[in-house]
């Protein structure tokens, strides 16, 4: 998952709501969204290479989602950091107390951030360029292959389109989050980050979908968690230079 924007506790209806595209190598193995038969109260994609999920909900209400850190001037070995988003969601664990228990080992995982949700917190935890870890303030935020609300354009582009979705109160459509999802205009060389990959990949990897007959967006998610402890999490699946190949949606 490459860019996210998401919302915690702002909105009367919606606790948590949830916009992001999973960016990937197409040939990497991946299961679609579906209730995993050897966990049923989970709904997730899954990674069949290493196990794990990019993004998942459980039949609490909670919801993990990992993105990678991109900076190629960092190690890039260790555990598979999508086993942090699957295993949290086996665990039972609340949000606030794993990512304390995490922080210790951080370092043991490829480079990450980490977003853990539940009904009374929502957790932010990296271990690039060290161990952090953070409670969320309410609001709109955003998280891409940096820090936190770092301010590249086509996550600050996607928060400003969740924070106008929540304020139509579109009653729950995600018509409006998956367009946004879709937008794949590149941006000024100026307003790019530098992680070490030479400016003309930071261009292409500069919008929020990414068409590429190799590499590009594999999946656009929404998750919407209401107050009453339901919701829903939709998933968008894309092939090779953006071909759909299918919707799947699960309710809670």
């Amino acid at each position: 998952m490459c860019v996210v924007a998401f919302a915690w506790e702002s909105h009367p209806r919606w606790r948590f709501v949830l916009a992001g595209n999973r960016d990937e190598f197409h040939a990497r193995p991946t299961a679609p969204l579906a209730h995993w038969e050897d966990a049923p109260g989970i709904a997730a994609g899954r990674d069949l290479e290493a196990g794990g999920t990019w993004l998942g909900v459980d039949e609490a209400g909670r919801c993990a989602l990992v993105t990678n850190v991109r900076d190629m001037r960092a190690p890039q070995h260790g555990l598979s950091r999508g086993l942090l988003a699957s295993d949290w969601l086996r665990s039972g664990q609340d949000a606030a107390g794993a990512s304390q228990a995490l922080f210790a080992r951080a370092g043991e995982y490829r480079p990450f951030n980490l977003l853990l949700t539940d009904r009374t917190h929502c957790t932010w935890t990296s271990n690039r360029p060290g161990p952090r870890s953070d409670v969320v303030a309410p609001g709109v935020h955003v998280l891409s292959n940096a820090a936190l609300d770092s301010r590249w354009p086509k996550a600050v582009a996607l928060g400003a389109r969740l924070q106008a979705w929540l304020d139509d109160d579109r009653d729950g459509d995600p018509a409006a989050l998956f367009e946004a999802l879709a937008d794949d205009r590149t941006y000024p060389d100026d307003a790019l980050p530098d992680t070490g990959i030479g400016l003309e990949r930071e261009r292409w990897l500069s919008s929020a979908f990414i068409r590429g007959e190799e590499y590009g967006t594999r999946a656009s998610t929404v998750v919407l968690l209401d107050r009453a402890g339901g919701g829903a999490i939709i998933e968008r699946r894309w092939g090779p230079m953006g071909t759909p190949l299918g919707e799947t949606r699960v309710e809670l």
